[in-house]
C-alpha cells in the first residue's frame, strides 16, 4: 500500500512491447519505468541531466539497487511510478520508488545515485543548485 511520504506520481500505460511471452510485464522493464519518473522527478525540480553535464559536468549514475517484485503488470494496465527521496549524500542520492496500479503494488525499489565527474567518472560532490532543490523538496 501507498502511503504519502511518496511526494511524486509518474503514470505509464502497458504496452505490447513491454510484455513478455507470458503476456506480463518483462522485469527489467520496471527499472526501465523508473528510470523516467526519477528523469521526471528531477526535471519536476527544474533539473534537467543533459544540462548538469554540460554546465556542471556532472552524471548520476545508479551506485546500487534493490528490486522486489510484488505482482505482475499486463498489456493495457495504466501504473503509477512513484518516488520518495530518503536521502541525500555528499556525492550521491537515494531514492525509494514504488510501482502501482490503483492500490495495488506491483513492484519496490530502492536506488542509489552517485554523482560522478563526466569526465573522470570519480565521485564529485553534488552541485549546489542541485543540493538547494532535494533540499527543498526533502522538507515538502
Amino acid at each position: 500500500m501507498l502511503d504519502e511520504t511518496y511526494t511524486f506520481r509518474f503514470a505509464v500505460r502497458i504496452y505490447y512491447e513491454d510484455t513478455d511471452a507470458a503476456g506480463v510485464v518483462y522485469y527489467a522493464n520496471y527499472l526501465k519505468f523508473t528510470e523516467r519518473a526519477r528523469s521526471e522527478w528531477l526535471r519536476s525540480m527544474d533539473i534537467e541531466l543533459d544540462e548538469l553535464a554540460r554546465n556542471e559536468g556532472v552524471l548520476f549514475p545508479v551506485r546500487s539497487l534493490t528490486a522486489r517484485y510484488d505482482q505482475p503488470a499486463q498489456l493495457g494496465d495504466l501504473i503509477d511510478i512513484h518516488c520518495r527521496l530518503d536521502a541525500i549524500g555528499v556525492a550521491s542520492m537515494t531514492l525509494s520508488q514504488m510501482v502501482t496500479r490503483g492500490d495495488e503494488s506491483l513492484f519496490h525499489g530502492t536506488v542509489k545515485l552517485a554523482c560522478v565527474d563526466a569526465r573522470t567518472f570519480r565521485p564529485k560532490r553534488l552541485p549546489s543548485i542541485v543540493l538547494n532543490k532535494l533540499n527543498s523538496w526533502k522538507t515538502q
